[in-house]
């Protein structure tokens, strides 16, 4: 394909995806493919011709198997051959830890949990990696621009901790501030997490269980429980930490899909 072509193409692809931008800013998909446009500098494979929708079937010269693919498949399995290559070379982690900070680390499909125990108390980190992509910051995207900056793509998930004692458990529900202050925060601390939401329970948590919002109770309060946190190892430098472990095991799940998808589509 000659240069004119590509970087038309590429155009049109930011173009695209900026007019699609709302009050609330660019949605996560269309953040990992603008990020991805403007990261790596083999162009996506394109079609200057215009596509129809009748599918032909081409047979399929690839080794991994010998049968008729339709157009779309082949052209899929094409795309994501080089999407896998792209993303691999982007992974900053080859394997993802077992351990974080004396935490022990489980992962079961998107679900992530975390667990230690210290002055017989049971401490434990759940969360989800599912739709928590975002960037770092509100991009600033030049349009003369054939790679924009749209920052790093972090994951930033809702946690829950719980601390158990005996058959008592004290429940945080958290989220990663987008400024400082936010979830209850004072203004006066650079607290890079918030309170959601906090409860206290026998047993196995209910419906019935009594919650209270963490942005309404009293912010001395809020900053003793803060410091609580603190003081069992969940500090802002562990936030951080553990929003890196979130973002590799994202990125990593997200290369699977691909890969599988891949695979599903060749029918290998």
């Amino acid at each position: 394909m000659n240069s004119i072509i590509r970087n038309t193409l590429r155009s049109s692809a930011i173009r695209n995806l900026l007019s699609s931008v709302s009050n609330t800013g660019i949605v996560n998909n269309q953040l990992r493919t603008l990020w991805r446009v403007s990261s790596r500098q083999t162009e996506v494979t394109a079609f200057a011709s215009t596509k129809t929708l009748k599918h032909q079937h081409v047979l399929c010269n690839c080794s991994c198997c010998r049968r008729a693919h339709t157009k779309a498949e082949k052209e899929l399995v094409e795309f994501l051959a080089e999407e896998i290559v792209a993303e691999k070379k982007a992974e900053k982690l080859k394997t993802i830890p077992t351990a974080l900070d004396g935490f022990k680390v489980s992962l079961n499909g998107a679900q992530v949990n975390l667990q230690k125990e210290q002055d017989n108390e049971i401490i434990k980190i759940s969360f989800n990696i599912n739709h928590t992509v975002d960037s770092e910051s509100e991009p600033e995207l030049d349009m003369t621009s054939d790679s924009p900056d749209i920052g790093e793509m972090k994951s930033k998930p809702t946690f829950t901790i719980d601390i158990v004692k005996g058959n008592q458990t004290l429940g945080f529900s958290c989220s990663f501030n987008n400024e400082p202050g936010a979830s209850g925060a004072n203004d006066n601390y650079n607290d890079i997490f918030g309170i959601d939401e906090i409860t206290l329970y026998e047993g196995d948590q209910t419906e019935n269980v009594y919650a209270v919002a963490g942005e309404i109770i009293d912010g001395y309060l809020y900053d003793l429980l803060m410091n609580y946190l603190e003081e069992k190892g969940i500090s802002n430098e562990f936030a951080e930490k553990l929003i890196d472990l979130s973002t590799n095991y994202e990125h990593t799940a997200y290369v699977s899909l691909l890969e599988g998808l891949s695979k599903f589509t060749s029918g290998k």
